[in-house]
C-alpha cells in the first residue's frame, strides 16, 4: 500500500509543494545559533590571528581603523524524529497515521534532512534508524508499510525519555497519535522541549474516540490490556464520555498553546494530502 507507485506519486506532489512553499524544509526556520560562514549576517567579532581575512569588514576599518570580521548564521540539516503511536487503540487510525508519517518522512528525506522513525506504545520500537537521502525512501516506506500495532498501555513519558537517551542531537520531533495516553501527554512533551527539540503534535482521532454509540448493559474489553469490565451505558453516561474526551482534547490544545508547541488535529475522513497541504501552507511544522 505505502510502496505503491501511485502512492509515491502523491507523496512527490507534496514534496514539490514543500519546495515551493518552504524551500523543501518541514520547518520554517532552520538557522542555528552557531556562527560561521553562512549567508545571513549575524554579528561582528574582533579580528584574531588566523581568522579568514576575507571576512574583514573594510568599511568599518576605513571609518574606525579597527579590524573586525563579519559573522554569519549557519544553516544546517534538520533531524526529524517521527514518533508514530502504534498502540492497539490506534488500530482503526493506524493506516491513516502511517500515511501522514509517510508524507512527512518523504519530504524530509528528499530535502536531505536526517530521519528516524519509531513506533510508540508501552515501549519505543525503532522502525527506521537515522538515515538521510532519497536512496532511503523505499526502505522508509517499507518499514511503515510493515509496521503493526503492539504493546499494552501507551507510556508516552517513558518513550519520550528513551527517545532522548538514544538521540542527543536536537531536532524536530513529530508525535502522530490520538494523544489518549493513560499517563497524560504534558510531561512527555515538556521533557522533549527541555532537551531543545522542536515538538509538533499531529492528533488523529475518529468517531470511535469522540462519540459513544453504545447503550445498555455491556462487557467492555480494553484493546491494550485485555482487561474486561461490565458497565451499564445510559444516555447520560454516553454524554459524559463525549464531554470527557472534548475536555481532554482542550487540555492538549491549551498545553500546546502555553508551551509554544505546534498542533494540528484531524479525523480520518479528510484525504491525508489535505492535512499535509494545510500544514505546509500554514508555514510548516512550527508552533
Amino acid at each position: 500500500m505505502l510502496t505503491d507507485p501511485a502512492f509515491i506519486r502523491r507523496l512527490d506532489s507534496l514534496y514539490l509543494l514543500a519546495r515551493k512553499v518552504l524551500g523543501g524544509s518541514l520547518q520554517a526556520d532552520r538557522k542555528t545559533r552557531q556562527r560561521g560562514t553562512g549567508i545571513t549576517f549575524a554579528d561582528y567579532s574582533e579580528y584574531y590571528y588566523g581568522a579568514d581575512y576575507r571576512a574583514i569588514d573594510w568599511r568599518v576599518f576605513a571609518r574606525f581603523e579597527t579590524l573586525v570580521i563579519k559573522l554569519f548564521e549557519l544553516e544546517e540539516d534538520a533531524t526529524v524524529y517521527l514518533l508514530v503511536d502504534s498502540s492497539r487503540s490506534m488500530e482503526s487510525k493506524f493506516l491513516y497515521a502511517r500515511k501522514l508519517a509517510a508524507a512527512l518522512g518523504y519530504i524530509a528525506l528528499r530535502s536531505l534532512d536526517q530521519l528516524a522513525v519509531y513506533g510508540l506504545a508501552d515501549r519505543l520500537d525503532s522502525l527506521l534508524d537515522v538515515c538521510r537521502g532519497s536512496a532511503k525512501t523505499l526502505a522508509f516506506l517499507r518499514a511503515l508499510d510493515e509496521a503493526k500495532t503492539f504493546g499494552g498501555d501507551s507510556q508516552f513519558t517513558a518513550c519520550s525519555r528513551v527517545c532522548q537517551a538514544r538521540h542527543r542531537r536536537s531536532g524536530l520531533v513529530v508525535v502522530i497519535s490520538d494523544f489518549l495516553f493513560p499517563d497524560g501527554f504534558e510531561e512527555g512533551l515538556r521533557y522533549l522541549q527541555y532537551h531543545n527539540h522542536e515538538v509538533f503534535c499531529l492528533q488523529v482521532q475518529d468517531e470511535n474516540d469522540t462519540r459513544c454509540e453504545w447503550k445498555g448493559d455491556l462487557e467492555l474489553e480494553c484493546v491494550e490490556t485485555a482487561s474486561r469490565k461490565r458497565v451499564t451505558v445510559t444516555p447520560r453516561e454516553a454524554r459524559r464520555y463525549e464531554q470527557a474526551v472534548a475536555e481532554w482534547n482542550q487540555l492538549l490544545r491549551d498545553c500546546c498553546a502555553r508551551t509554544g508547541i505546534g498542533l494540528a488535529s484531524t479525523s480520518t475522513e479528510p484525504p491525508f494530502e489535505s492535512v499535509i497541504q494545510d500544514l505546509l501552507r500554514r508555514g510548516g511544522l512550527v508552533a
